[in-house]
């Protein structure tokens, strides 16, 4: 692995990617002003005062458990600022950071100082977020945020967001494989990838009709671009531009039928990294400041360790302990992290209705806006804008209500009828008033065919499953 590294990092200064980290820096306050944007939009509601888990108690049970260390533990700027217009203010103020990031000049010092305080604003999101903000692209964004507070057209900076690029694509591919799961050994994965993953966008229909050849065969292309393609980042010019092309290519693909937020367009971020100037001639470049050569030696030195040190432990590797305690203590600042989606696939898909009733018998039910809910209901397109409740129902008919306290949370706020929490949804069958009662119920969901959708006009197929939360009341 060092003589690997060591050839990498002499074969990226061969080439220069001022052009390219121009691009990226560009595209990262884009990202940055989506996701500040979606979260402030529902800030109130998931974590306001009125929300399903209040920031405040949230911090005032951790300062409990941990004094002190809750500090460093939960490092948000909402230990200060705890009211639902500080939340969302800061939100909208850093919203308006990444605007001006995305207006001054590429790598510039100002450009770098925006950095540091966008990526210290998501951080307070991110910590302050809890179970709504605990994705992948969440501390990916911080991981890439971070480094670009240094990024200059330096070969070893430019490399180490080359090595996250590797290490998110590699990991992803790595976590398939050593998870056992059968379709991904036998190449059925997609074949169930399509319908059942959390929200699906229209294409995802259309796709879910392909014979099962084609899905194997994009299976196999999928492990391909995540094992194979992300060590053409260590080869020469053309190797790694087209892994460049299809690991970009691959995530246009996942855009294009699931709604992953700012996930896919931040990972094809990365991959403008491996296009050199020769390949990007045409298109201006930032600033060139001279890279301070002890700062980027100790930045090189901590995130090659903890990096190396997280794709060890994925093979069961032991890790030295100054190194693993190393870890756990900036773990929550979201610095270096392990990445790899769908390890397991799922191949069924459980949908959760949830109902309110004002005399126990005749219920109606709440609609959300864009997970599955009527059969009728084309799946809706929602990316970058990422619906962080609608997620967490996919999450949650995953197990047990008892398994996801927060949904019992959000059932109170239901019938307290709080308006922050009403405004996440698309309808609320009572129009602002109080249920009596309420209930969830569990139904199999699963995509027609062709046949059916032309009979009945159906996008799915649902089957009734029982209870899923047991019928409650305030009273």
């Amino acid at each position: 692995m060092p003589a690997i590294l060591s050839n990498c990092y002499l074969q990226i200064g061969v080439n220069t990617y001022r052009s390219a980290a121009a691009l990226f820096s560009k595209a990262l306050a884009i990202i940055y002003l989506t996701a500040f944007v979606s979260f402030a939009l529902q800030a109130r509601g998931l974590v306001g005062q009125q929300g399903i888990l209040p920031v405040g108690i949230f911090l005032d049970g951790v300062w409990g458990q941990l004094g002190a260390g809750s500090f460093w533990r939960v490092p948000t700027i909402f230990w200060w600022l705890r009211s639902d217009g500080a939340v969302a203010g800061t939100c909208w103020f850093c919203a308006a950071i990444a605007i001006a990031a995305s207006l001054v000049r590429a790598n510039s010092l100002t450009q770098r100082a925006l950095f540091g305080l966008l990526f210290l604003g998501y951080l307070s999101v991110v910590s302050a977020g809890q179970i709504f903000m605990g994705y992948q692209w969440d501390y990916l964004l911080l991981e890439t945020g971070f480094l670009a507070i240094f990024l200059t057209p330096d070969a070893a900076r430019v490399w180490l967001l080359q090595w996250l690029l590797f290490r998110l694509m590699f990991e992803s591919g790595a976590v398939k494989m050593q998870s056992q799961d059968e379709t991904w050994r036998n190449l059925t994965a997609l074949t169930y990838h399509y319908w059942t993953q959390p929200l699906p966008t229209p294409p995802a229909w259309f796709l879910a009709q392909a014979p099962l050849a084609f899905q194997k065969i994009s299976t196999l292309c999928v492990l391909f671009t995540e094992l194979i393609l992300p060590f053409g980042i260590f080869g020469p010019r053309w190797v790694k531009l087209i892994s460049a092309m299809g690991m970009a290519g691959l995530q246009i693909l996942i855009l294009l039928t699931g709604n992953y937020t700012f996930f896919n367009f931040l990972t094809i971020a990365l991959c403008l990294l491996l296009v050199d100037d020769r390949f990007l001639r045409h298109v201006p470049e930032g600033d060139q400041p001279r890279a301070n050569r002890f700062v980027t030696a100790a930045l090189f030195l901590c995130i090659m360790t903890l990096s190396c040190a997280g794709l060890a432990g994925m093979f069961h590797s032991k890790i030295p302990a100054p190194v693993s305690n190393l870890q756990r203590r900036i773990a929550p600042f979201g610095i270096v992290n392990e990445y790899g989606l769908f390890a397991n696939m799922t191949t069924t898909r459980l949908e959760i209705t949830v109902e309110g009733s004002d005399d126990g018998e005749n219920w109606k039910p709440y609609v959300f806006r864009f997970k599955p809910d009527d059969p009728k209901r084309l799946p809706r397109w929602a990316a970058p804008y990422q619906p962080r409740l609608d997620w967490q129902m996919w999450f949650a008919a995953l197990g047990s209500y008892q398994d996801n306290p927060w949904f019992q949370h959000f059932a109170v706020r239901l019938l307290e009828a709080s308006p922050p929490v009403l405004a996440l949804l698309e309808s609320d069958p009572f129009h602002g008033k109080p249920p009596r009662y309420l209930r969830a119920t569990a139904s199999d969901f699963q995509f027609t065919d062709w046949e059916t959708r032309k009979k009945t006009g159906d996008w799915w197929k649902r089957e009734e499953k029982g209870l899923y939360f047991p019928v409650v009341s305030l009273r």
